[in-house]
């Protein structure tokens, strides 16, 4: 299914392409260009499509290296495609309420300065995987929680989520990133999933993590989002139950006073987006319940509950029980988005905050990505403090 997405995804950005040479260029000009383009797209497709057939045997630098020229070559085809059937549309629209010239084919085919076109979406394709998915961002929140004990006022944890290690997110990035929380002296860091996502960097990268645990007055928490799922679960879990980090499967930790962590896994079943697949909706929703009354077994009426979980729609479970807080992330935020607006919402809940009563979710853009490409979507660093409502 991922290789025919992937397949169809590819083959629509060639003939978006391809239409979008016509109406830049002259005849002459085009036929040139279409020839280039196809077969570059071509090749690309069979190097992508392989890569994935043999992707245990290609080397981590032709990764990165490809998935960079990839992506910056593909985005740019699918910008401009959609600058042009922009233009074509306003232009349309714009001659339909001037005067009537005389009909000149080759005039009405090509658009007028055709090379900006092309150059601006390049210059947006390079942004967006050599400048933003490389720029982590702040963001402060506070929490209003009624009946705050006066020593949990102030209170400030960070959150970070789907960095993805691997070609795209190297081991001193995430050295860098978790020195810059530890700067900004958080009280605890919570890691929402999704973190160790290669084999080969997992072992390392949980020790890099684990050393970073005493730089937060109560510690690094953590709980496993869907890709460690597909990196050799359980390897990680051995290096995991080797280390100082509170790794909690559907459990909770007493953090100080009234204040609990609850921490619970990702359902085997979750559907990967929103589904209209009643039946799986229903078990997925009977799972989550599960393991949110697994987790708050043994913790007291009366505390303040913060939940970590990598699907976002366990947002509702917290809602439904009054926590004060539900970390979430697995969306990326979409990746695209305009004037913080995710482009592509295909989840129920994708990006920032979610307010249902009294209790506060969040979804977390992430901080890597497996698509090295971001534009109107940083990554972030969260920082969350409670405050007495």
């Amino acid at each position: 299914m991922f290789i025919f997405i992937v397949a169809a995804l590819l083959g629509g950005i060639m003939a978006l392409a391809l239409i979008s040479i016509k109406f830049l260029f002259s005849e002459h000009l085009a036929k040139k260009f279409y020839r280039l383009f196809a077969t570059a797209d071509l090749i690309f497709i069979v190097i992508i499509l392989g890569g994935w057939a043999i992707r245990s045997l290609v080397p981590q630098w032709f990764v990165s290296f490809f998935g960079n020229v990839a992506t910056v070559f593909l985005t740019a085809q699918l910008i401009c495609g959609v600058l042009v059937i922009c233009a074509i549309i306003a232009r349309f629209f714009y001659r339909r309420f001037q005067k009537p010239t005389k009909f000149n084919p080759e005039r009405r085919r090509i658009l007028a300065y055709g090379m900006i076109y092309p150059l601006m979406s390049l210059a947006i394709s390079l942004y967006g995987n050599r400048i933003e998915k490389n720029s982590d961002v702040e963001n402060f929140f506070d929490v209003p929680i009624k009946n705050l004990p006066p020593e949990l006022e102030g209170f400030k944890l960070a959150q970070i989520s789907d960095i993805h290690l691997g070609a795209y997110f190297s081991l001193e990035r995430l050295e860098k990133l978790l020195q810059r929380i530890a700067d900004a002296k958080p009280d605890l860091l919570a890691i929402t999933g999704d973190i160790f996502d290669d084999v080969g960097m997992n072992p390392a990268a949980i020790k890099l993590v684990d050393s970073f645990n005493d730089k937060f007055k109560f510690g690094i928490f953590y709980i496993h989002g869907n890709h460690e799922y597909l990196r050799n679960i359980q390897a990680i879990e051995a290096a995991l139950a080797q280390t100082k980090i509170h790794w909690l499967v559907n459990q909770s930790e007493n953090v100080t006073s009234k204040l609990y962590i609850l921490g619970v896994d990702y359902p085997k079943r979750a559907p990967i987006t929103s589904t209209a697949d009643k039946e799986r909706e229903q078990l997925f929703a009977e799972t989550r319940k599960n393991f949110v009354d697994k987790a708050a077994e043994n913790v007291p009426d009366d505390a303040i509950k913060i939940l970590l979980a990598h699907h976002p729609e366990f947002i509702d479970d917290g809602a439904e029980r009054n926590f004060a807080l539900t970390l979430t992330g697995h969306t990326h935020g979409s990746q695209i988005g305009i004037f913080g607006i995710p482009l592509l919402p295909v989840f129920k809940y994708t990006r920032g905050v979610v307010k249902i009563g009294d209790s506060l979710g969040y979804v977390h853009v992430g901080n890597g990505s497996w698509f090295p490409f971001r534009f109107g979507c940083p990554p972030e660093i969260a920082y969350f403090t409670l405050r007495r409502a």
